[in-house]
Order: structure tokens, then C-alpha cells, then sequence
């Protein structure tokens, strides 16, 4: 019974992740496909050719982005950029989610930034219990008198949807970083902490087994 329950699960760690990234895949295309709805009903590759063309939305999806590019890059670009943000800030409830979004988007994607560029470790929620975070503000001014220290601001995600968490101020001595990549500490905390990527975290978490192995003994 032991052997069949080895085979079933060794069977489940092949096609799991394997479906997962077949059916994610599939759910992007799709979504990408979908964007040559965005074209006039004449021009549709379906209307216009008579039959339609797989992937064609995808082409269409990545020259947009590519055409938006170029013109956002230059100088006439930006001056639309400009006039299109102007008119969307005049609009309450637009305003405010728009704004929101393109901070949060400027923050993830510019290959210049910082934030989230750094994987952290701190004491959270105890003095004595380790968190991963992401760095996502390396110095927030504080105002209040009673705090001395320098701040730095954290992400720390909920396992197993990273979406989710918290953010917290601390002081950047009590911040260690790790010699980790982003997205091996998004791996770390996807699996609850069974895939422990290479490094100090990793060498530490062997000497204290070997510690405790020691003591048991």
C-alpha cells in the first residue's frame, strides 16, 4: 500500500505543475487572443479573410504594446501621455484608480527601481520568529518624534498567495537581506517553505537540523 501511495504521489509531482503551467499558459493566450476583438468587425482577420487566424491576436497584442512604446518613448508621446493623464485626473473616481495603478505598475516594472529588488528577512510577528519580505522603500522619513531610528519600508506576503500581506515600517538594523533573488524568494513562500533556495538561509536551516539531530542523539 506504501509503495502504490510512492507511485501515485511521484506520478501527481509530474503532472501537477506541469498542468498548472499548461493551463496558465493557456489562459494568457487566450487572453491575448482575445484583443483582435478590439479591431473593427470588417477588419477581423475572420470577416476580412474569411477564416480565422490562431495566435493572430497575440501579434496584434504585442505590436500594440510595441507601437505604445515607441510613441510613449518619444517627446510627441509623452506630450499625449501628458494631455491623456491630465484629462483622466479631472475624473474623481478615475482619477484615484488610474494614479493608483500606474504607481504600483512604475514601481514592479522600471528597471531602475529598487523596490522589490531585494529579498529581506526580519523578526515579524515576534521577537524571535523570521519573516521573508520584500524590500519595497528603502527610507521612509518619519515624523514622529519618539522614533529615532531609520525606517525602511517591507512587503511581507501570506503564504501560499504572495498577493496578499502586509506592509510594516522597521528599522533598517533590524532588516537582513538575503543573497536571494525575487523570485526565488516568491518560490520559498509559493511552497510554505519546502523549497529553500541556496544560501545563508539555507546553510543556517541545515546547521540547526544538525544541531537538533545532535541533541536528540
Amino acid at each position: 500500500m506504501s509503495t502504490l501511495r510512492k507511485y501515485i504521489i511521484a506520478g501527481l509531482l509530474v503532472w501537477l505543475p506541469l498542468a498548472a503551467t499548461v493551463v496558465i499558459i493557456k489562459l494568457v493566450i487566450d487572453l491575448l487572443d482575445k484583443t483582435i476583438l478590439l479591431l473593427p468587425p470588417e477588419y477581423q482577420p475572420a470577416n476580412l479573410l474569411g477564416f480565422s487566424l490562431p495566435g493572430f491576436g497575440i501579434v496584434f497584442a504585442i505590436s500594440v504594446l510595441l507601437l505604445t512604446g515607441m510613441l510613449a518613448a518619444n517627446l510627441f508621446g509623452r506630450r499625449l501621455v501628458n494631455i491623456w493623464e491630465s484629462i483622466l485626473n479631472r475624473i474623481p473616481l478615475v482619477r484615484t484608480i488610474y494614479n493608483s495603478v500606474k504607481q504600483i505598475s512604475t514601481t514592479l516594472l522600471d528597471s531602475n527601481g529598487k523596490s522589490f529588488r531585494k529579498v529581506v528577512m526580519l523578526e515579524y510577528p515576534r521577537i524571535g520568529v523570521w519573516s521573508i519580505a520584500f524590500l519595497t522603500n528603502e527610507s521612509v522619513n518619519s515624523e514622529i518624534e519618539t522614533i529615532k531610528s531609520e525606517l525602511a519600508a517591507v512587503f511581507i506576503p501570506t503564504t501560499p498567495n504572495p498577493t496578499s500581506g502586509f506592509i510594516i515600517m522597521a528599522p533598517k538594523a533590524d532588516i537582513i537581506e538575503l543573497n536571494m533573488t525575487v523570485e526565488e524568494g516568491f518560490k520559498f513562500i509559493i511552497s510554505m517553505g519546502v523549497i529553500i533556495p541556496d544560501g545563508p538561509l539555507k546553510a543556517e536551516i541545515i546547521r540547526n537540523k544538525v544541531a537538533q539531530t545532535a541533541t536528540d542523539s
